[in-house]
Parts: structure tokens; C-alpha cells; sequence
């Protein structure tokens, strides 16, 4: 515990918990999905969610590491917390609350916001090595594919697809799909939750079908690097920089290793970073001070 600022990690835990537990609370819907005698524990779901959303805080790759931290650190902020195989299977239960809460941050950020300037990007999650390729079999009957990333490297697993309003830098939207899934194909799900404007795209988001599509059904103009004339390339070319440092924030928060085993456990794990960067972003919690986590 010498290495962390406990007041800091208190004050992180309190913002989280106020907006988690608030917004749980507004929406009941939401809260009460459970269908069984033991629908009230002592242990809440805004608890299992907060203790999660420390992973951003400790800047651990495992929840299981995220766990113990916070026990070890902010053992009386969770005085009815379950044991780790608990807590972890409550966890995985949870991702479309979790989903919901990274919406409403994303919203927080956007109050008073008129401009409308969004970028897409995906970032490959693969499931395993290069070297395991010939036997990847995990979550294959969950949709995880083959699939070529930037580099033109295969890797094996999924695409996570992301929409984020520029100028707030908030995740608006994300989505999971198999690594196969071209971008071009993703950017009609992201471009949904648009009410028209502009998005930024680099050359994953080319072609005639969906610059029709995002401009005659999302009222959306699709701009990319390699669009018109030299003055106008080298304003979207500045414009697309500053998304990438966006994204850059954004993926740097994933690992490079799953751990989680099934799709729900890896969605909810993915949506968590998501909240937890949109409550940053959003100033919904204050900057942790600098000090080694791990």
C-alpha cells in the first residue's frame, strides 16, 4: 500500500461509485433485471461495477490483478464485497448495464455540444498467437474469425469498431464483431446513433456504397485524407491526426492478451474500458495522480 496515493484511489472510487450508483438508481428498469428470490443483495451491482472500473485506475491487464488491489487497498470501501469467483461471475452478467453507463457518460460529455465531427476506427483483438493459429478453436462458435489488421497481419478473434465525437474525444458507440467484418460494413452500425454531421475516416471506410449510404441514410458526410483538393486533404489530414491521438487513448487501454474465456466475459471486460474512458473524458472523475499501480 506504500505506493498508492490512498486518498487519491478513495476519490476515484467515490466519483465512480456517485455516477454508477446514481444512474443505476435513475433507471430501475435497468437496475432490477434479476428474476430471482436474491434480488436485492447486500453486495450491489454498482460495487461489482466500481471494483471493475479500478482496472483503468491500476492500469492492471487482468481483472483478477484489479481485484486484489482494491482489496488490498480499499478493503472497508466494500465491507459485503463476495469472494473473487463471485464477484467476477456477478461481473460477466452485467455488460449491457455496463454498455448503458458508458452511453450515459458519453452523453455527460456532450451536453452543450452542437458540433457534429465523429471519427471511426476498429482496433483487432486477437484470442491468441500467431503461433497457435493452426488450432485457435476459442469462442469459434461466438463468431471469432480470421481476420487481416493494419499491418496486413492475420490474427484470429475480433474487431472492436468504435464511433468518438471529436471534439469531446467520448466513445459515442462500440460494437464486437469477427475479425473477418470489414470496416466498411461496421460504419453502418456506428453511423446509427448519428444525427447527421461529418465523420472522419481513413481508408478502412473507403468506397462509393457506404459514402451513398451514410450520406442519404445518416444525413452523414464521409471525409478521408484522400478527398478533394490539396488544401482540403491537408485539413482532413490534420483533422484525422487528431482522431488517431483520440483512438490512440482509447486502444492503449487494451491489452494485447485476452484473458477472458467467453464472449460475454470478453465483452464486458472490452465495455469497461470503454466507461471508464468516457468518464475520463467526460470529467465525470479526476485524473489519478502519477504513481506506480502494479
Amino acid at each position: 500500500m506504500s505506493n498508492i496515493e490512498t486518498s487519491d484511489l478513495e476519490t476515484h472510487l467515490l466519483e465512480c461509485y456517485l455516477f454508477v450508483d446514481d444512474y443505476l438508481k435513475s433507471n430501475p428498469k435497468v437496475a432490477d433485471w434479476r428474476r430471482s428470490n436474491n434480488s436485492d443483495p447486500e453486495f450491489t451491482d454498482a460495487e461489482v461495477i466500481v471494483i471493475a472500473l479500478m482496472q483503468g485506475y491500476f492500469r492492471t491487464d487482468t481483472l483478477k490483478r484489479t481485484y486484489e488491489l482494491v482489496v488490498a487497498n480499499a478493503e472497508k470501501a466494500f465491507p459485503s464485497r463476495a469472494g473473487y469467483k463471485q464477484w467476477i461471475r456477478r461481473l460477466q452478467r452485467l455488460p449491457d448495464q455496463v454498455g448503458r453507463l458508458a452511453r450515459a457518460a458519453a452523453l455527460r460529455g456532450l451536453a452543450g455540444e452542437g458540433r457534429k465531427l465523429y471519427a471511426a476506427d476498429s482496433l483487432p483483438i486477437p484470442l491468441c498467437e500467431s503461433a497457435r493459429h493452426g488450432r485457435a478453436r476459442l469462442l469459434d462458435e461466438d463468431g471469432a474469425k480470421f481476420g487481416v489488421d493494419a499491418s496486413g497481419d492475420w490474427f484470429y478473434g475480433f474487431k472492436m469498431h468504435a464511433l468518438i465525437h471529436q471534439p469531446t474525444q467520448v466513445v459515442i458507440t462500440a460494437m464486437l464483431l469477427p475479425g473477418n467484418r470489414r470496416d466498411q460494413i461496421a460504419a453502418r452500425g456506428l453511423a446509427r446513433p448519428m444525427s447527421g454531421g461529418v465523420l472522419l475516416a481513413d481508408e478502412g471506410y473507403r468506397g462509393e456504397a457506404l459514402f451513398d449510404w451514410l450520406y442519404n441514410q445518416a444525413q452523414t458526410l464521409r471525409v478521408m485524407p484522400s478527398d478533394g483538393s490539396d488544401e482540403g486533404h491537408s485539413a482532413v489530414s490534420r483533422a484525422r491526426q487528431q482522431a488517431e491521438s483520440s483512438f490512440s487513448g482509447l486502444w492503449r487501454r487494451f491489452s494485447n492478451r485476452v484473458y477472458a474465456r467467453s464472449w460475454h466475459g470478453l465483452w464486458t471486460s472490452l465495455l469497461l474500458k470503454v466507461l471508464h474512458f468516457n468518464l475520463d473524458r467526460a470529467d465525470i472523475v479526476s485524473q489519478p495522480v502519477e504513481s506506480t499501480r502494479d
